[in-house]
């Protein structure tokens, strides 16, 4: 039995995005299936890739997964939550109130946090007694750690709400559907902080950002009171050729960032899996991830060269900064290397002469330890929940103070003490960055795919309610929605790794923005190993992989695709940024207009 797989009923799989969460959770869960076990294997992420991994469509709902018996799994899907929470919460009301009151809080109940607290009870629930009854493990395929601290921390926060909230004020409109789950929220803290029910697996990879977020982690969780913590390092670099310069570059830097591993994880029970050359697909691979004996089935070679991309990182930013000035958004899942490029592109604008505003939405940022220095023109900031958050209660005691009494700026107090109210407030920082780009460049570095959804999705709910209560001759009013909608305003760079997952779930990504309007403008392949022409047996096999997927994205994905090479040195600090933004593609002479 892999060390992962302790013996308490409950396992979390967490770390920072890309690292290999999914793949080990998936791996934990069929080995413990294989020993004979009852698991049921559970994915919070809302850009969740399970049923790709598994082979098998998954729902709210336990399904069988095909060739490991006693294995099920589900995915906590956030909309389909929403939709069952809304109805709980109205059916009180249906036949007793009138269509205009229940009209109203269907429109209360529209936004992105009546999302999130849906898909926090669906997670509660799976930590009552009554699964451990049905199971004997629950392995937990969590989002990347930003989104997953907003999650693990919601227990504490609705019951000290509920606690406190005598007057019935909620921004989620009647709280009737909360206050029943009361003991639900208690149980779900009082199970995640016993260690003989929950172990945390901190999954990073040799890498110094992804050590230096799995402590920051650690220390949020512990603070949460989840204690009963295990390390797992994936990914890690065993060459083939010792001789192989890229090989060895490669084992080089992942052993100085292990040398530098912070103390505070040194001191936690650790193992390491080495990187395999075949991808996390289906159960044999998943099975010999955790098994050095076993050999899974050949992958499917590529059958013709790919398509050569059609631009360099350096291509498409000459073509980011003809306009002067607009909102560029860098997306993608977690891992893949987002903050790195939102800084190598908002750092060679501001090099130009442009004026520039990098900011970060996501929770877990490193924008500044990235850039390593500041330059001319260059504004760097970061949405802070919490901050946010106190400014925007602030704001709005100020604005409505006139026009209430001690009672009803007690009941707005207890309103604005409910958790939701960090989304919110979020978004209305996310707003003032869009409109900020009327006159100059803001560069955003997102959170993880899921938590950007959840935001897109309040811009969505924001925009739905103001036009819906707008009279005609004010609808010419551009909300941030409308904004992001407008292709000569916003640049949308979908970020991915030549990887099979990572590419689907780009894909994904891309479909869920053109369902809201937004036509993503190009797509950036990082970290490609494919011109490095190493001789390594298992670096070429992961080569010949990436082609496979670069032709595909070429092919059926994107009209305008950058291909950034994986770099010796780590691109950390402005002068490296600069190296990798300046780098052309082979048989570039110079950058490529686009259209």
């Amino acid at each position: 039995m892999p060390p992962t797989a302790s013996g308490t009923p409950y396992l979390f799989f967490t770390g920072k995005g890309g690292v290999g969460k999914t793949s080990l959770a998936c791996a934990t869960a069929i080995r413990l299936a294989d020993a004979g076990r009852r698991v049921l294997l559970v994915s919070t992420d809302p850009a969740s890739n399970l049923d790709e991994m598994l082979g098998v469509e998954l729902s709210r709902q336990p399904r069988d997964v095909p060739g490991v018996p006693g294995l099920m799994a589900l995915n906590i899907d956030p909309e389909a939550a929403a939709d069952a929470y809304r109805e709980r919460v109205l059916a009180p009301f249906l036949g007793h109130a009138s269509e205009t009151e229940v009209k109203k809080i269907r429109e209360e109940l529209s936004g992105a946090c009546t999302t999130e607290i849906a898909a926090f009870d669906e997670f509660a629930g799976l930590l009552e007694a009554t699964w451990r009854q049905q199971f004997e493990h629950v392995v937990f395929d969590t989002a990347p750690t930003g989104h997953t601290l907003r999650l693990l921390s919601l227990p504490r926060a609705w019951t000290d709400f509920l606690d406190t909230n005598t007057r019935g004020a909620s921004c989620l409109g009647p709280h009737s559907g909360l206050t029943m789950r009361r003991e639900r929220f208690s149980t779900a803290l009082a199970a995640l902080a016993d260690p003989q029910l929950t172990t945390v697996v901190l999954v990073t990879r040799p890498e110094r950002a992804a050590l230096q977020e799995a402590e920051r982690t650690a220390a949020e969780l512990r603070a949460l009171g989840l204690v009963h913590q295990r390390l797992v390092i994936n990914g890690v670099f065993r060459p083939t050729a010792s001789s192989d310069p890229i090989a060895l570059a490669i084992r080089e830097r992942e052993q100085a960032a292990l040398a530098r591993m912070p103390p505070a994880l040194r001191s936690l029970p650790a193992e390491q899996v080495p990187l395999r050359a075949f991808n996390m697909l289906g159960i044999e691979h998943l099975r010999a991830l955790l098994d050095d004996s076993l050999q899974p089935p050949p992958e499917r070679g590529i059958t013709a060269p790919p398509p050569h991309p059609t631009a360099s990182l350096s291509g498409l930013i000459d073509e980011l900064a003809a306009p002067g000035h607009g909102f560029i958004l860098v997306m993608g899942k977690g891992g893949v290397g987002k903050t790195t490029l939102a800084c190598a592109i908002a750092a060679e604008l501001a090099t130009r002469g442009h004026s520039v505003h990098l900011s970060t939405t996501d929770p877990a940022a490193h924008v500044a330890s990235t850039l390593e220095g500041s330059l001319p023109n260059l504004q760097v900031s970061r949405i802070d929940p919490r901050a946010e958050t106190q400014e925007y209660i602030e704001k709005t005691l100020r604005r409505r103070e006139a026009e209430l009494d001690d009672e009803g700026r007690a009941l707005l107090l207890e309103d604005l003490a409910s958790p939701c109210t960090e989304e919110v407030a979020v978004f209305h920082a996310f707003s003032h960055l869009v409109s900020e780009a009327r006159t100059s460049f803001v560069v955003l570095d997102t959170a993880p795919t899921g938590h950007t959804l959840l935001l897109l999705d309040a811009t969505g709910a924001y925009h739905r309610q103001l036009t819906r209560n707008l009279p005609p001759e004010h609808l010419k009013l551009l909300t941030p929605l409308m904004r992001m909608r407008d292709p000569a305003y916003t640049r949308v760079l979908l970020v991915a790794l030549p990887e099979t997952t990572p590419v689907s779930e780009a894909a994904h990504l891309q479909e869920d923005l053109r369902r809201a309007g937004i036509e993503p403008w190009a797509w950036i392949i990082n970290n490609s190993l494919l011109a490095t022409g190493s001789q390594d047996a298992l670096l070429r096999e992961r080569m010949r992989a990436e082609a496979e997927q670069v032709a595909r994205v070429v092919r059926d994905h994107a009209r305008r695709v950058a291909l950034v090479p994986w770099m010796a040195r780590e691109p950390v600090g402005l002068e490296r940024l600069h190296a990798l933004a300046a780098h052309q593609a082979r048989g570039e002479s110079q950058p490529q207009p686009g259209g």
